[in-house]
């Protein structure tokens, strides 16, 4: 097998996803081009609980690739973040169709679940949650990330595997 170096720089290697420093460059470039053009985006933090063995290898790629199936629109972007967390960027969206994606995530995840329970597997927890927003000048990119992850971290001391999105 030839190794390809087309997706190596901005690909994680586990996954497949898009690591965090291109995420971190799209989102920024589309936070700016969304107050110019005024339309609304969400940010999202997925964090599944996985603990792969010897009798689940690569069930973190597989669950991913679910999630990214979920992603209808070739805008939205999936990304690791780090070794517990996946952020998506979804784009040109108002809360109505962030929770939109939001439920079609939960629909895709439980149908993973129960085909994992079905295998004789524990399903996976997760935390799912973000904020959506109309991006202007005096609202900041960082705020953002900081809503959304001190939100995630809260679901995890409540609810774990209820979705949430908040407005910032």
């Amino acid at each position: 097998m030839i190794y390809s170096f087309s997706n190596s720089g901005f690909r994680d290697p586990e996954t497949g996803v898009y690591n965090q420093t291109y995420f971190m460059e799209v989102f920024n470039r589309e936070w700016h081009r969304h107050i110019r053009d005024q339309q609304g985006l969400a940010l999202l933090y997925l964090c599944p609980h996985i603990h792969e063995t010897i009798y689940q290898p690569q069930l973190l790629e597989l669950f991913m690739k679910q999630v990214q199936q979920a992603l209808l629109r070739t805008t939205d972007l999936l990304a690791r973040l780090d070794s517990q967390a996946f952020a998506l960027g979804i784009f040109d969206v108002d809360s109505t169709g962030a929770r939109v994606v939001l439920k079609r995530l939960e629909t895709k995840i439980n149908e993973f679940n129960q085909n994992l329970v079905s295998q004789k597997h524990n399903p996976i927890d997760y935390e799912l949650g973000g904020c959506s927003c109309l991006p202007s000048k005096e609202l900041y990119l960082e705020n953002l990330f900081e809503t959304v992850e001190k939100h995630t971290q809260q679901m995890k001391i409540r609810q774990p595997m209820t979705p949430n999105l908040i407005k910032f």
